[in-house]
C-alpha cells in the first residue's frame, strides 16, 4: 500500500495551497472497485481492529468516508485508490493520543490509481465539500505569511502549522513543504526532553 511521503521543511516562494496541519496520527487506507476499503496502515505499518492505539481508525473511516468516497472514487473512474486521513483526539500532540478521548478522522489527501498524489486544485475540486483538512491560504509562500504561520497567527490555524502544496514537479508529486508554529515546536521540544532522536523525528 501506499505510503505517504515525507513532507519537507524547504519553504519554496512559490503560488501554494496551504492547508491546517491537524496534529494526530497519519491513517491510510486502500480502496479498489472490487473490495471497497479494505487495507488500513498508519505511517509505516498496517493498521488491524485490534491493534490497542490505531485499531479504531478503521470503523472511523469507513463510517464518516466509506460510501461517499466510494462513490466520488467510481465517479472518477478510478480502478484503486489510496486515503490519507488525520487521526486525532482533543487532547492529541505529535502522535501521543489520550485513550479516554474521542477521536475522529479527517481526510487530507489521495493517492488515485497509481498516478501519485494529486495536485491541490484538484483535489479541491473532488473533494472540497468532504471534511477535509482546511484550506487557510492561497498565494504565494513569502515572509508575511511564514512569519504569521511561525507565530500562530494565521487565521483559521490549529496550533501545529500547515502543509503547503502546489504544482506537481513530477507526475504524481506536487510541490509540498510544511511550516511549524514556533510554540509547536517549543512544546514538542519540552516534551522530548534530552531525547534529540525522537525530537527531530517528530519535527
Amino acid at each position: 500500500m501506499k505510503t505517504y511521503p515525507t513532507i519537507d521543511q524547504q519553504v519554496i516562494n512559490q503560488p501554494i495551497y496551504a492547508f491546517d496541519k491537524l496534529d494526530g496520527s497519519n491513517i491510510r487506507a486502500e480502496w479498489t472497485r472490487k473490495k471497497g476499503f479494505w487495507k488500513f496502515g498508519s505511517r509505516k505499518r498496517l493498521v488491524g481492529e485490534d491493534d490497542k492505539l490505531l485499531g479504531q481508525s478503521r470503523q472511523l473511516v469507513l463510517d464518516k468516508y466509506g460510501d461517499i468516497l466510494s462513490r466520488l472514487f467510481r465517479a472518477q473512474r478510478w480502478m484503486k485508490a489510496v486515503a490519507f486521513f488525520e487521526y486525532y483526539g482533543p487532547r492529541t500532540f505529535a502522535g501521543w493520543h489520550h485513550p479516554d478521548d474521542d477521536f475522529t478522522v479527517t481526510l487530507f489527501d489521495v493517492a488515485p490509481d497509481k498516478k501519485g498524489l494529486m495536485e491541490p486544485k484538484m483535489f479541491l475540486k473532488v473533494f472540497g465539500d468532504l471534511d477535509i483538512a482546511p484550506l487557510l491560504y492561497r498565494g504565494n509562500s513569502n515572509k508575511l505569511f511564514i512569519a504569521e504561520v511561525q507565530e500562530g497567527r494565521l487565521e483559521g490555524m490549529t496550533f501545529e502549522g500547515v502543509v503547503c502544496k502546489g504544482k506537481e514537479l513530477s507526475p504524481g508529486h506536487p510541490l509540498m513543504f510544511k511550516i511549524k508554529n514556533q510554540a509547536w515546536i517549543a512544546r514538542l521540544r519540552q516534551r522530548c526532553g534530552d531525547n534529540e532522536q525522537l525530537f527531530n523525528q517528530l519535527l
